[in-house]
C-alpha cells in the first residue's frame, strides 16, 4: 500500500476517500494524525486552494498528499458562494453554519429567474511538496437552487440543491445514490483513473530497471 496524507481533518472525507482509494493501493492518513495543522485557503479558485493544502501537507510530512476544495457555484450570483461556500454567512460579521449559509443563499436568490447552480469539487494529488506536475481533477454536479428546503439527508446546501432529472434535492437522495452522482464522486473517479495510469507507468519503469540490472 502506498501511504498518502489527506490534507483534511474531516472524518467524512477520510472515510469516503479511504474506501475508494484503497482499491488503487493507497492508504489514506489524515494530516491531523501526523500533527499537521490546517493550511490557509486565501485564494479565489478551488484549484489554488486545493493545491495550497496539498503542498502544505506534503511539505510537513514528506509524503504524497491529496487535497480537495469544493463548493456551490450559482449562475445568477456570478459563481458565488464558490470557494466561500462553507463560510458564506460568516462575513461580514455573521456566523458559520449550514443554516446561516442557506439563509443567505435564499435571500441573495430572491427574485432571481435563473436558478441554475453547480456543485464543484477539485481534487489535487502531489507526489511531493514541490511537484511541478500535480494531478488535478474536477467534478461537477448541475442542478437548481430552491427557495425552500426539501429532504433530511446530506449537509451544506443539499436541501436546496434540486436535481430536475431526478425530481429530488440532494438531501432527498439515499446516501448510496448521492455517493455515485455527486461532484466529489465524479472527481474521485477521475482521480482513480489518473492514479492507476500513474502507478502503472511507475511499475513499468521499475520492471525495466530490474531487467536492466540483470
Amino acid at each position: 500500500m502506498k501511504k498518502v496524507v489527506l490534507a483534511s481533518g474531516n472524518p467524512g472525507k477520510l472515510k469516503e476517500f479511504a474506501a475508494s482509494l484503497s482499491a488503487a493501493g493507497i492508504e489514506m492518513v489524515p494530516q491531523g494524525a501526523l500533527g499537521v495543522s490546517e493550511a490557509d485557503e486565501p485564494f479565489h479558485t478551488f484549484v489554488e486552494n486545493a493545491l495550497a493544502k496539498a503542498r502544505h501537507a506534503s511539505r510537513a510530512t514528506g509524503l504524497p498528499a491529496l487535497a480537495d476544495d469544493s463548493g456551490l457555484c450559482v449562475h445568477a450570483l456570478g459563481g458565488a458562494p464558490g470557494v466561500y461556500s462553507a463560510r458564506y454567512a460568516q462575513a461580514p460579521g455573521g456566523v458559520r453554519s449550514d443554516e446561516a449559509n442557506n439563509a443567505r443563499l435564499v435571500a441573495e436568490m430572491a427574485g432571481q429567474a435563473d436558478r441554475r447552480g453547480s456543485y464543484v469539487a477539485v481534487l489535487v494529488y502531489v507526489r511531493s511538496a514541490d511537484d511541478p506536475r500535480p494531478i488535478v481533477v474536477e467534478g461537477s454536479w448541475d442542478g437548481e437552487v430552491l427557495d425552500a428546503p426539501r429532504g433530511a439527508n446530506g449537509f451544506g446546501y443539499d436541501p436546496y440543491f434540486y436535481l430536475p432529472d431526478l425530481g429530488m434535492t440532494a438531501a432527498e437522495l439515499p446516501l448510496e445514490q448521492k455517493n455515485i452522482l455527486s461532484h466529489r464522486a465524479r472527481a474521485l473517479r477521475g482521480l482513480l483513473r489518473a492514479l492507476r495510469d500513474e502507478f502503472g507507468r511507475d511499475q513499468g519503469r521499475d520492471q525495466e530497471r530490474e531487467r536492466g540490472s540483470r
